[in-house]
């Protein structure tokens, strides 16, 4: 049994670059990485473009007016985010996804970092992964990685419980800032009872059947790319991707319908909607799988049940998470305020949740 991905034989070796760039200071060490991978750049001339924070990482984009649309990201990892980010895996899962035309050239990495190929297109937004054109790509696109097979012959292993725990055995409980101490100790479930929730989850949604395979794990809107000029849509950012219940990555990635910075439970796919996405998704999962597209209203139904149950999951993964970010991070943003939402969240859906049952 493996949780690990396993990169095709024959793979290019991913190029290591001993520099440290630090993160207060991205542009500086992003030119040193330059002169080592577009030695004909004058980088008089480099031109940087920095991405709007992300909530783990800094990244920064370089490129030259005379070839605008060859632009090395730089991406920086923030502080601490090797606890919470298998960083082997997502080289891996990198390689793996780029072998397949899912995921864009990785062009080394640095001691801190990895730079990699821009991908062209637009980040989308809440109101984008709506859209019902948008929607099919989207679905179809995640069916395309659920289909690969990265792993040795052995039968995969979710890494979700896995992951969870970890999580769970970072969380802190103690913060030096006394306000976030109280707010953690009025606001957040008592350990005992996340850990009650945990045990609870792992008993009942290992049981639903949810095929194990080749997961994003982290569809937010602004991960979804589409190009327009193309017509496609493509995934980018693979640090929590592993191999998951196929249920988890689609229940996530509903969630994420909110929105982030400003949580909003009321954009949640609604039912009709979900049916739409989950019969495009089932349509492609099978054609790349069994080689044929027929889909039935069981399946379907199966799947709606099995989706809404593992986004309860989602829900308690991203508010460990967010506990770990709000002891560690430097970046601006209120993690403990996201992880109550996350949790709230999770006991207001779960009595409705539950009730669901997988058709016989």
């Amino acid at each position: 049994m493996e949780t690990q991905i396993h990169v095709p034989v024959g793979s290019p070796v991913i190029r290591k670059i001993p520099i440290f760039v630090d993160e207060h200071n991205v542009t500086e060490g992003a030119m040193k990485l330059i002169k080592e991978l577009r030695p004909a750049w004058d980088t008089s001339h480099v031109k940087t473009k920095l991405f709007t924070d992300g909530t783990t990482n800094k990244l920064v984009g370089c490129y030259v007016d005379d070839s605008p649309e060859d632009v090395v990201l730089v991406r920086v990892y923030g502080n601490k985010t090797e606890l919470i980010v298998d960083r082997d895996n997502e080289l891996k899962s990198f390689q793996v996804l780029h072998a397949n035309g899912c995921a864009p050239r990785l062009y080394c990495t640095f001691q801190n970092g990895i730079c990699y190929e821009f991908m062209q297109g637009d980040a989308l937004g809440t109101q984008d992964v709506r859209d019902p054109i948008l929607l099919r790509l989207i679905a179809r696109e995640m069916a395309r990685i659920h289909a690969i097979h990265a792993h040795n012959g052995c039968i995969p292993k979710p890494n979700l419980w896995i992951k969870m725990r970890k999580y769970f055995s970072l969380v802190a409980t103690e913060f030096t800032d006394q306000a976030s101490n109280i707010r953690i100790q009025q606001e957040v479930p008592s350990k005992a009872v996340l850990e009650q929730e945990m045990v609870w989850m792992k008993e009942h949604l290992s049981t639903l059947g949810s095929p194990v395979v080749l997961c994003h794990n982290d569809l937010l809107c602004k991960n979804i790319i589409h190009n327009s000029k193309e017509g496609h849509v493509r995934f980018i950012d693979y640090e929590y991707s592993s191999y998951n219940y196929q249920a988890f990555d689609i229940g996530n990635h509903f969630n994420e319908f909110a929105g982030m910075a400003e949580l909003d439970y009321g954009l949640y796919p609604s039912r009709d909607m979900q049916m739409e996405w989950l019969r495009e998704y089932l349509q492609a999962y099978k054609l790349f799988t069994k080689k044929t597209e027929e889909v039935s209203l069981r399946e379907l139904e199966t799947l709606f049940v099995q989706v809404n149950k593992f986004a309860l999951a989602s829900h308690f993964f991203w508010g460990f998470w967010a506990l770990i970010q709000a002891k560690y991070s430097t970046i601006d943003f209120d993690f403990l305020g996201y992880a109550v939402l996350r949790f709230n969240q999770y006991f207001e859906t779960k009595p409705a949740v539950m009730a669901l049952q997988i058709p016989e």
